[in-house]
């Protein structure tokens, strides 16, 4: 398979970007972090973060719905994820990717978007938010990382054996990831888009960055804010596929009523996947919430 790591934000006829590469870029302490937005300049922002180990490329079909709906939409890749930079030593932990968002918001002039979070970006926008002083609008939270304990048998060990796995040739390195990220999907992914989320781990850079993010993860980074989210003071929603095998639906229910006011949106026939399992029901699940 041919590396891929880039896309270029063109919209098809059928409302979906068909190609998918971040123009725009920010130099950070971790690296070149690619970026790019859709929608109208003067539209209210909406901003949406990836998890692990994926790419902004989740909300393909999500970002121009939200922007044809009347948003300015910004995606990012997290730094060692997707398009952006990814180098030995490099800090690609949740402490880094949340002062990386927060420098974003800043360096794009958002004083309070509205943010939409996947995964472990449920985390650095968390992070963010309670430790770096981000204001958001608006928050929406999907399948998040946020609650102790987390991290599969298959995630501990391979975060133990990294520089093991660093070593796996090539070929059944990739069998790996693409097993590991299409178990996320409970219909299913289709192959470009599997081939989209796959691409970005392989060859000698990627691999290295694949197995160095989940070295990195550290539950000590949702144990620093869990106490925290009582004090959360801003609509939030929390929509969670009732399939996720990664992350099940009860820990939504715990979250959700951790955070005061939030409302709990169950997404049905949807795994962890969220944005890609159920892209049309999430996206009028976050329309829904954004417009109240």
């Amino acid at each position: 398979m041919t590396k891929s790591r880039g896309w270029v934000l063109a919209v098809g006829g059928s409302g979906i970007v068909e190609d998918w590469t971040l123009r725009e870029s920010l130099v950070t302490g971790s690296g070149t972090v690619r970026w790019d937005r859709l929608g109208d300049p003067g539209a209210e922002p909406v901003v949406l973060l990836h998890g692990t180990p994926f790419s902004s490329y989740v909300w393909h079909e999500i970002a121009p719905a939200l922007a044809a709906a009347g948003y300015r939409v910004h995606v990012w890749d997290m730094a060692g994820y997707g398009t952006s930079g990814m180098h030995a030593g490099q800090d690609v932990s949740l402490g880094a990717q949340g002062r990386i968002f927060a420098e974003l918001l800043a360096h794009w002039g958002l004083q309070e978007p509205a943010v939409v979070a996947h995964d472990f970006g449920g985390c650095v926008a968390l992070r963010a938010h309670l430790l770096h002083g981000a204001r958001y609008r608006r928050l929406a939270l999907v399948d998040p990382v946020a609650l102790k304990p987390w991290g599969s048998p298959f995630f501990r060990l391979v975060g133990e054996h990294s520089r093991v796995f660093e070593q796996l040739p090539a070929a059944l390195h990739e069998a790996l990831v693409r097993e590991y990220v299409s178990s996320a999907s409970h219909l299913g992914l289709r192959p470009a888009t599997l081939d989209a989320l796959v691409g970005p781990w392989t060859g000698e850079e990627g691999q290295g960055a694949f197995y160095r993010q989940i070295a990195q993860a550290d539950q000590r980074y949702t144990d620093e804010i869990q106490p925290l989210y009582p004090t959360i003071d801003l609509p939030v929603t929390v929509c969670w596929g009732t399939e996720d095998t990664w992350i099940p639906f009860v820990r939504g229910q715990e979250l959700a009523a951790l955070i005061p006011g939030a409302r709990l949106v169950p997404v049905p026939q949807a795994g962890h996947l969220v944005p890609l399992d159920a892209p049309a029901r999430l996206t009028g699940e976050l329309l829904t919430f954004l417009m109240a």
